[in-house]
């Protein structure tokens, strides 16, 4: 068995993460708010750019022996946002799965948001019938704060989005 190695990407890994980016827009539609013929096109440097880590982004890959799983974070804008980072991007390749890969990625993205000590909070979104993606986010402490109805729209189906949060740091809520 492959032991997976779970690490920041760089601009020295465009050409796997982004045919493992299109390869998820492709088979998972529903799973993602960007479209695989809206993305085809991109520039490769626009890519690099999403890969170049800082303390506002970064992009988490897993590797069993090649890439197989990715999810990014980013940094909200504004003063009043800083302190919340949205997650992004989860994929794990169909032959990945069931391995604890997902788990990897998000216990490896949630300790480097810690380790950057100045996110307070992180949000993502999952369509309401991934199930396992759901569950996942469950046991990793995320709690489900509100449900956006017909957040995506693929064709003529409406998908509804669970919105859920992870408390990084605990304070007092006026």
């Amino acid at each position: 068995m492959t032991e997976t190695v779970v690490r920041l990407l760089s601009e020295a890994d465009v050409d796997t993460y982004w045919t493992l980016r299109l390869e998820a827009l492709k088979n998972e539609p529903e799973s993602f708010g960007a479209t695989f013929e809206e993305s085809v096109n991109t520039p490769l440097a626009d890519v690099v750019n999403q890969l170049n880590p800082s303390e506002d982004s970064f992009v988490m890959g897993a590797f069993a022996p090649h890439l197989v799983g990715m999810v990014g974070l980013y940094r909200r804008n504004g003063l009043k946002l800083r302190h919340k980072g949205t997650i992004w991007g989860m994929y794990v390749a169909a032959d990945g799965r069931g391995k604890g890969i997902g788990r990897a990625l998000m216990r490896a993205l949630i300790a480097h948001a810690v380790s950057l000590s100045s996110y307070e909070q992180l949000v993502l979104t999952v369509v309401t019938t991934n199930d396992a993606a759901h569950s996942l986010y469950l046991s990793l402490g995320f709690k489900t704060y509100g449900t956006e109805i017909a957040a995506l729209k693929l064709g003529n189906l409406y998908l509804d989005e669970e919105l859920m949060a992870l408390q990084l740091i605990l304070s007092t809520v006026v």
